[in-house]
């Protein structure tokens, strides 16, 4: 691959771990362990067996715990502290050769991870405002599926992916701003 096309796996990948660190993780690990990709050698450490093992075992918990209101909230604030070093770590890696990780791919890896986790958590606060438990699971289950399906995207065709990753970013924050604008606008104020 190119440096432009490790630098869009790198983007995507660290897109990826602000949503779901674990299955990012896990994924990239199978995919270097089966041989359906080749690795720099700053990622292969995610083809360990302790690695893929142990993240796949989060990722499953994560899988479980995401589908209830409320634990989700709390387990996305917890995950702050995980999700962007993890995506400053894949995006610095990808773009690394030598297995030196650059401080300008660590900066753009941490924050785009950071940007797809507010988008992420800041969707989900909202859904949580709702009664019922269908809009969760449903939120979800696509973000498992997005996450699946965007390694699989970033990996055939890293741009196809970046360009993805770039205008579910946009829709998203468009949506949770005019939704959170329209949920806590203030009321007109009544003259006298």
């Amino acid at each position: 691959m190119t440096d432009a096309h490790l630098f869009a796996v790198g983007v995507v990948l660290a897109w990826l771990a602000g949503i779901r660190v674990y299955l990012t993780v896990f994924g990239v690990g199978i995919a270097g362990a089966f041989g359906w990709l080749d690795l720099p050698s700053a990622l292969e450490v995610t083809q360990s067996p302790w690695v893929i093992g142990v993240s796949g075992v989060l990722a499953a918990a994560e899988f479980f715990t995401d589908k209830i209101p409320g634990i989700d909230s709390a387990s996305d604030l917890l995950h702050t502290l995980l999700r962007v070093p993890a995506g400053a770590f894949l995006a610095a890696a990808t773009l690394s050769g030598d297995g030196e990780l650059g401080a300008g791919a660590l900066a753009t890896g941490a924050g785009v991870a950071l940007t797809s986790h507010v988008l992420k958590s800041g969707t989900r606060a909202l859904l949580n405002t709702s009664p019922e438990p269908v809009s969760n699971w449903t939120a979800s289950v696509t973000e498992d599926v997005a996450v699946v399906g965007g390694l699989a995207l970033a990996f055939a065709h890293p741009w196809i992916a970046l360009s993805c990753v770039v205008l579910v970013s946009v829709l998203l924050a468009t949506g949770v701003w005019w939704i959170w604008r329209r949920l806590f606008r203030r009321a007109p104020r009544v003259p006298g």
